[in-house]
């Protein structure tokens, strides 16, 4: 958690603008959905359009030469097109850093290089959701072309072609994530399953619908972020991670400074270092203009 001193003035969301003596993000890492996009309401897909105040104030953080990092549940393949949204292959002077997948996969691009990946055996895990689900709808990523799933997701959810898939050759190999969705279920009844399976050697993180992914072990957007910092020779005290889902908790805790969405649930508000506007107000480019300002600012 980063040390700040304020200003004492208080802005419409509740949060203070604060600066501390000389600190500056060397690394912003970005959720995606409900972060820099928003959502199209009462469904699960997001805008795909990135606002022109978030889109500059990424640009100030490139420009400030911090590096920007998105990290999102996303397969790679849903998330190059972000990252060309955001203009960061032509903005910056080296390929970008990418952590997909809840952390499972890290990727540099453009062109997509994987260069970390981390598999599990959900061959148990799968059928156990699925005995309290029988009707739920399962995808695994079929990379650089979209998703295998058992039936089709609702129009928006996912990126890419369905390749439609029996369950149990889905998950006969090791994955990298896998998703379960439930659209008549409720978020509280997959987070009341969740508890109650344990998923021995399997984590998983719930949606703000009822959607589950399961990852790896040990596995989280802060592993991958991580292993990115490593690489890059940056301290986790120097980063500032902004998120609105469950699945960025452990990406909130470990960053120097965890920045909520203002429409984040009170369990990510609740572990976050501060609260910033919604994704609807731009709360992205509120808590980036904190630390990067234009010039003359």
């Amino acid at each position: 958690m980063v040390e700040v001193v304020s200003t004492g003035s208080t802005n419409a969301d509740g949060s203070t603008d604060a600066v501390d003596s000389g600190w500056q993000p060397k690394l912003v890492a970005l959720d995606i959905d409900g972060t820099l996009l928003k959502w199209h309401h009462g469904t699960g897909a997001s805008s795909n359009e990135v606002t022109p105040l978030v889109y500059a104030a990424v640009g100030r953080v490139i420009e400030a030469g911090a590096h920007v990092v998105l990290a999102s549940g996303r397969s790679p393949l849903g998330m190059t097109a972000i990252a060309d949204l955001l203009s960061l292959e032509r903005r910056t002077a080296d390929r970008v850093w990418v952590v997909a997948s809840n952390g499972a996969v890290v990727f540099r691009y453009p062109p997509m290089e994987v260069v970390h990946e981390e598999t599990f055996d959900a061959s148990r895990a799968v059928p156990a959701v699925l005995e309290h689900h029988p009707n739920a709808l399962v995808a695994v990523e079929e990379r650089g072309v979209g998703y295998r799933v058992n039936r089709p997701f609702p129009a928006g959810e996912l990126n890419g072609e369905f390749i439609l898939t029996d369950v149990a050759e889905m998950v006969a190999d090791p994955v990298s994530r896998v998703i379960i969705r439930d659209p008549d279920a409720t978020v509280e009844e997959f987070v009341e399953l969740g508890r109650k399976l344990g998923l021995h050697g399997t984590d998983y993180f719930i949606g703000w619908t009822a959607w589950m992914d399961l990852s790896p072990q040990g596995v989280s957007k802060a592993s991958g972020l991580a292993h990115v910092a490593t690489e890059l020779g940056v301290d986790p005290a120097d980063v500032l991670a902004i998120g609105d889902g469950r699945n960025d908790i452990e990406m909130l805790q470990w960053a120097g400074r965890g920045v909520a969405m203002g429409q984040a649930v009170a369990e990510v508000q609740g572990i976050a270092d501060a609260v910033t506007g919604t994704v609807d107000d731009d709360g992205a480019a509120t808590e980036l203009d904190r630390w990067f300002r234009s010039p003359g600012d």
